[in-house]
């Protein structure tokens, strides 16, 4: 197979290369360590792996600053992880302890870590794409030069909120970078069932915005696709829609058996796995050996069971909690209103 040839991202340094490895290689690692706690039934509820998409959320990240603001839909361990918030309060929250990100409360398709401007984890399909407008309204409003990420599936993009908050996204010339994660099935619904038109990113011409395709099992070509977005947002020329193109290897969620697509076809899109295409990259710029690659692999095993050893030992939420945060004062938010 020919090499992929980059542009950008054969500016990168070694050490950013290796840290892309090192991202990749957790969120693979943490997800597939979720799936043996929710088989314990250490994990209740909802869960939605990341595993295959992995390449998406990494190149992302690194396309973008921390300043910037992401926010995204329920498959959201893997966007959470990438923004730097550590595995531990993660794994916590899908315990539903204390110590997790949402105190508990959210658990698994509802992660937030506000100090590091990652906004949700949100379960209405589609809903939280006005929400993201929002947030790069107010960017524009305040001038701050931040971009607002909004990752959402590829069965969103046939919801009345998606159509109404692109359109007024390029109206405004809002900082946003819309990110499709087209992995094809909407649930279990293939999107040439769902979708007339099933390649995502040719949507954006109806708003008069740029539409990219994105190879969303490639992590150096995702970096490339949000860098330009990036770039393009900061300069006040508007928003972008990245259709970025990826598989999820395990069901919609830990309850679907994924009946619908043949083993046949999971094992030839394993051939695309992000993870070894990013290693031997690494491997042929002679970024790091591959003693190098393999003790950060075994730091990462640490890593990830030192969090379920932090989210086993971390108390339950006391009841009292079922009280807080329901409502916001606006008096206390904002002082005296009289």
């Amino acid at each position: 197979m020919a090499k992929p040839t980059y542009g950008l991202a054969e500016k990168l340094d070694k050490a950013t290369l290796v840290n892309m490895y090192r991202q990749l290689v957790l969120l693979r690692k943490f997800e597939e360590r979720c799936a043996q706690q929710y088989a314990l039934q250490k994990i209740a509820g909802f869960c939605h792996l990341y595993i295959g998409q992995e390449a998406v959320a990494v190149g992302t990240e690194f396309g973008i600053t921390p300043d910037d603001y992401v926010i995204t839909a329920y498959r959201d361990h893997g966007q959470i992880l990438t923004r730097g918030t550590p595995p531990g309060p993660v794994m916590a929250e899908l315990f539903g302890k204390v110590t997790g990100v949402a105190k508990g409360k959210g658990g698994s398709m509802h992660l937030f870590d506000i100090p590091r401007n990652f906004y949700g984890g949100w379960g209405i399909v589609g809903g939280q794409i006005p929400l993201a407008l929002g947030a790069a309204y107010s960017s524009k409003y305040r001038e701050d030069g931040k971009v607002t990420v909004c990752y959402f599936g590829e069965a969103a993009v046939n919801q009345g909120a998606f159509h109404e908050a692109l359109n007024m996204a390029a109206l405004w010339k809002v900082p946003a970078i819309f990110i499709c994660e087209n992995n094809r099935y909407g649930m279990g619904t293939p999107i040439e069932v769902s979708s007339a038109v099933t390649q995502v990113h040719k949507r954006a011409c109806a708003y008069d915005m740029p539409g990219v395709y994105a190879d969303g099992k490639d992590t150096l070509a995702m970096y490339e696709a949000v860098k330009a977005a990036a770039d393009r947002a900061r300069a006040g020329e508007g928003p972008t829609l990245i259709e970025a193109d990826t598989y999820r290897y395990r069901g919609h969620s830990m309850s679907d058996p994924a009946v619908y697509r043949t083993r046949e076809e999971v094992d030839q899109e394993r051939k695309l796995d992000p993870i070894p295409k990013m290693r031997d990259w690494i491997l042929s710029k002679k970024a790091a050996k591959e003693a190098e690659l393999d003790a950060i692999d075994e730091q990462i095993d640490k890593d990830v069971e030192e969090s379920i050893r932090f989210a086993e030992e971390s108390p339950w939420p006391p009841v009292s909690d079922l009280y807080e945060d329901i409502y916001v004062d606006p008096i206390r938010q904002h002082g005296d209103m009289k």
